[in-house]
């Protein structure tokens, strides 16, 4: 999942980056109003953390562009603004959630992962896909029960595709979701993982959970499905 987090203030800024990047999100990071709406503009993010004071453009106005072009992107608005009618005015310029400064970094993470799940339209808190099951809440991949141990980014592309079973994602969708900005589309790093993936969660002797759709890209399907 990638997101996109705006705040000035740096340090701050850094805190928030690296607490995502550990939670395994793709993560881009912004200092400047008008950078950010042109960000947000171009890529498809799954969720924005917005703090509402910054500079050239500031968060409420930000919000309110977006939700005017059409974009759904998640927003959770961050400020030390505390007052009901600050929480009101930022729900209604289009933010999807509004967490006070000072903040548990554990809940702005717990509070990204749900906004995250109403985006897909479920609130269930395990994904499964034949035998194999992915729990975002605890972070951890079972097959049949057994744990299959994942580093941060193999987890964040298990779970991109799982949120999306039986649904085809191109090489670009999936870089630009579990991926940032900095990231070489040319590469052929999406299909290592790919491989890195299929190795740990498919079963000795059975089709694979992931498969490809040549000159398309991926789909994670149950395999027994498939071999019916």
């Amino acid at each position: 999942m990638r997101v996109l987090v705006v705040e000035d203030e740096r340090r701050m800024a850094s805190y928030i980056c690296q607490a995502l990047l550990e939670e395994g999100f793709a993560v881009d990071g912004v200092h400047d109003g008008a950078v950010a709406l042109e960000m947000a503009s171009a890529y498809d993010y799954d969720a924005i953390v917005l703090d509402l004071m910054l500079p050239n453009v500031d968060g409420l106005t930000l919000c309110t562009r977006l939700r005017a072009a059409g974009r759904a992107t998640s927003v959770l608005i961050l400020s030390a603004r505390d007052l009901v009618e600050d929480r009101v005015a930022g729900l209604n310029a289009g933010a999807d959630d509004y967490l006070v400064k000072p903040f548990a970094m554990q809940e702005l993470v717990a509070r990204v992962r749900a906004l995250l799940r109403r985006r897909q339209g479920t609130g269930a808190p395990i994904l499964r896909v034949g035998n194999l099951e992915l729990n975002p809440a605890a972070r951890t991949v079972k097959r049949n029960g057994q744990p299959i141990p994942l580093t941060a980014k193999e987890y964040a592309l298990l779970e991109y595709l799982m949120r999306r079973p039986s649904v085809v994602l191109t090489r670009t969708m999936i870089a630009e979701h579990v991926w940032d900005f900095t990231f070489d589309l040319s590469s052929n790093v999406v299909d290592v993982y790919i491989k890195h993936l299929r190795d740990k969660i498919n079963e000795p002797g059975k089709a694979s959970f992931i498969q490809t759709v040549r000159g398309v890209g991926y789909t994670v399907m149950d395999p027994e499905a498939i071999e019916v």
